[in-house]
């Protein structure tokens, strides 16, 4: 059991399993719907505590009802939330998610957390005062909070603890983010400045001194470097790919969230390489059900 700390985004997900997506001017009854607090943060969150351990989620929530909705569900899974503006009046940034039942692909709407950015002042001392004293065993940035997300690395680092980012997308200032990083997951559609393919990724992450670099595809098998100190003390880098489970999937919404979260708990006991298949195990778990939460019942 450990305690991972989880800082970036809290939405509001409306969740709607359809038939079709719709065209132009039509209606679409859906056969379901969900309605669950989310964000990549929220989601790894959620599934690390599931998994054993304890995780402190550090976002921008407020007192807005749509806050206290969410605030509610995080906690009813045993999350820690610690809000870092806790007087903010604004509606949750909200997701609208359209689930086509025949693939499990998924169209999203959302609004994400740029209305909502926090400053350092804003992080609590006695949050700060964990990672000094290790009392947090890993950090996850989703880089929705991203001047909250680069101190709290830089500190974690300074600390001896590892630090994970979740690469959905290329957001400004990652770049900052980036030299205190020891684990970067991204997905294929994570694009630096000046990268068009996924070799241009790896370098650039590379060129970072990131030593543990994962890229995942979906159903396609997850691309992974790793530099392995040996006994001379020279270090070589490992590269390869790890296959993911072959499913038919009911719902994609916050896989990759939910193998973030997933990592961050069998990176505490077993090796990079593992740590991905395992993770990825879970991720597709998640896909064989509707929404984000019934994988785990």
């Amino acid at each position: 059991m450990g305690t991972g700390l989880f800082v970036g985004l809290v939405t509001l997900d409306l969740i709607y399993l359809t038939p079709t997506l719709p065209d132009r001017n039509q209606k679409v009854v859906a056969f379901d719907h969900a309605i669950a607090a989310g964000g990549p943060a929220t989601n790894a969150a959620i599934a690390f505590q599931y998994l054993g351990n304890s995780a402190k989620l550090l976002a921008v929530v407020g007192e807005h009802p749509f806050s206290q909705f969410a605030a509610t569900e995080v906690q009813a899974h045993q999350v820690t939330l610690v809000d870092l503006a806790p007087r903010w009046a604004e509606p949750l940034p909200t997701s609208s998610i359209l689930v086509t039942q025949s693939t499990g692909e998924r169209a999203v709407i959302s609004i994400n957390a740029t209305r909502s950015q926090a400053t350092v002042s804003q992080i609590p001392a006695d949050l700060l005062q964990e990672i000094c004293s290790q009392q947090i065993d890993i950090v996850l940035i989703d880089g929705h909070q991203m001047a909250v997300g680069q101190a709290i690395a830089k500190q974690a680092r300074e600390a001896g603890i590892p630090v994970v980012i979740d690469g959905g997308s290329w957001k400004p200032g990652f770049e900052q983010v980036l030299p205190h990083v020891d684990y970067a997951i991204c997905s294929a559609n994570f694009r630096p400045p000046g990268c068009q393919t996924l070799a241009d990724v790896l370098a650039y992450l590379q060129a970072a001194n990131i030593p543990n670099i994962a890229i995942t595809r979906g159903e396609q098998p997850i691309i992974y470097v790793e530099y392995v100190e040996y006994v001379e003390y020279v270090e070589h880098s490992i590269s390869g790919e790890i296959p993911v489970p072959r499913i038919s999937a009911v719902d994609t919404v916050g896989a990759g969230d939910i193998f973030h979260g997933a990592f961050c708990h069998f990176i505490r006991q077993t090796n990079f390489r593992e740590a991905l298949h395992q993770a990825a195990q879970i991720a597709a778990r998640s896909c064989q059900s509707f929404g984000t939460r019934q994988w785990m019942e």
